[in-house]
């Protein structure tokens, strides 16, 4: 062999190998051990009140999953718009927010908002009628949806399905810390608060950290505001752990975590 040639030959390796070595860095996390993305679902007063203040306060920024029939949504349009203006995601909970009333415990759920006497054109129908809203708010196309109460089906079906073009991924309420591979874009696992310590949320992150897996946090009320709550300090707590390790954490919207994910996975050639 030419000099030439072993010359391009050592050259071909060390692009290939250079390559590799930014793929693994790169990973799907940004480049970082792990993702977390904070997530706040419902439209409630305390998310403009409490939760915006105290992301912005530490530049860190999350989603916020709103009901297109919220009178909070209907109230406080321009403060919907300068949150997402300040990089905060407005995902889709639905125009009604419908819940299965067929289900255990569901005394809750009233007959006009009962998901198992949706058709599924109505469910998905009410969801787009969402995002038209949404748009309006933030001028944006892509965003993720959650499933009110995590129910997915109508009937047995995945209603989703009829929905998948329309969003980069959902996220679902199976607690679990899930690595890129795992993870299903229609039904990303979260971890649902309600009264946990800060030490609590921080071990979680610890956790991701760890096993390099992506972390999903379901918050509802923050400081007050929803039967399902978390204290304003154990909140406060987990954020400044959260800004304290930026160089080893991801915290991104969903939207940009699903779509690192997104691209990942058709990389790879993966189909979830």
């Amino acid at each position: 062999m030419s000099n030439l040639h072993c010359l391009a030959s050592l050259a071909l390796l060390a692009l290939t190998a250079s390559t590799a070595s930014f793929a693994q860095t790169a990973g799907p996390w940004n480049g970082k051990q792990c993702a977390v993305v904070l997530t706040y679902d419902d439209a409630l007063a305390v998310d403009l009140n409490h939760v915006v203040p105290a992301l912005d306060s530490l530049k860190l920024r999350g989603t916020f999953y709103l009901i297109g029939s919220s009178p909070v949504v209907a109230a406080r349009l321009p403060e919907w718009r300068r949150a997402a203006l300040r990089g905060h995601e407005l995902g889709n909970h639905a125009l009604m927010h419908p819940c299965d009333g067929s289900l255990p415990g569901r005394n809750f759920v009233t007959p006009d908002n009962d998901l198992s006497k949706y058709t599924i054109s109505r469910a998905v129908n009410e969801v787009r009628a969402t995002n038209t809203l949404l748009t309006a708010i933030d001028g944006k196309t892509a965003r993720t949806f959650a499933y009110p109460c995590g129910d997915r089906q109508i009937g047995g079906v995945y209603f989703y399905e009829q929905l998948k073009n329309d969003f980069v991924g959902a996220r679902g309420v199976t607690a679990g810390l899930q690595p890129l591979a795992q993870v299903d874009l229609a039904n990303i696992n979260s971890y649902m608060i309600n009264g946990q310590s800060g030490d609590y949320l921080i071990n979680l992150v610890k956790q991701a950290q760890r096993s390099r897996t992506l972390l999903v946090f379901l918050f509802h009320g923050v400081g007050g505001g929803h039967g399902l709550n978390v204290e304003l300090a154990a909140h406060r707590q987990l954020l400044r752990y959260l800004q304290a390790h930026e160089q080893d954490i991801w915290v991104a919207p969903m939207v940009e975590v699903a779509e690192k994910m997104k691209a990942s996975k058709e990389g790879s050639g993966g189909s979830k």
